[in-house]
């Protein structure tokens, strides 16, 4: 093997220490932290980030009464990511790095890619010349998903359920 081969990461989630060989070894660690029940928490920006995706103001004000779970599985080498409330129910399917073609709750038609960079899930959403990015990643044991539009910014905490 080639020393380049060789990825030496530690990495620390959910108070367990892992040593890893390789960067598949780290992936699958950051991807099983997400793994589980989500349930929201806290939510600053939600309706600024709506109106910069475009979404109207009725839309925007029964979003903004959700509470919404998010619970993030794998089967395979496929990941799910499903956003349930009382409203609505959406469901993305999965593998990371592949676009794919997707129908947001808002009802946007996007190309979406999905990726994991540097412990962070990284879901990049492309459409009619426009594009936003959520992430998620674990701090403090929590689901933090950071949604960007431009210069507008939300963030929503989960709490594992």
């Amino acid at each position: 093997r080639r020393s380049s081969d060789l990825v030496t990461t530690f990495c620390t989630a959910s108070s367990v220490r892992l040593f890893c060989q390789s960067p598949f070894c780290f992936l699958r660690a950051v991807m099983d932290h997400l793994l589980g029940t989500w349930k929201l928490q806290t939510s600053e920006g939600f309706d600024e980030y709506m109106q910069a995706l475009g979404v109207d103001a009725a839309t925007r004000t029964a979003a903004a009464q959700v509470k919404p779970n998010v619970i993030i599985s794998k089967e395979g080498d496929k990941y799910c990511l499903k956003t349930e409330s009382s409203v609505s129910t959406t469901e993305l399917d999965f593998a990371l790095g592949e676009e794919f073609d997707e129908t947001t709750a808002d009802n946007r038609k996007t190309k979406t890619t999905v990726t994991c960079e540097n412990g962070v899930l990284k879901q990049l959403q492309k459409w009619d010349g426009k594009e936003t990015t959520i992430t998620r990643e674990i701090k403090d044991g929590k689901l933090v998903a950071t949604c960007t539009m431009g210069y507008v910014q939300c963030v929503r905490t989960y709490e594992k359920a």
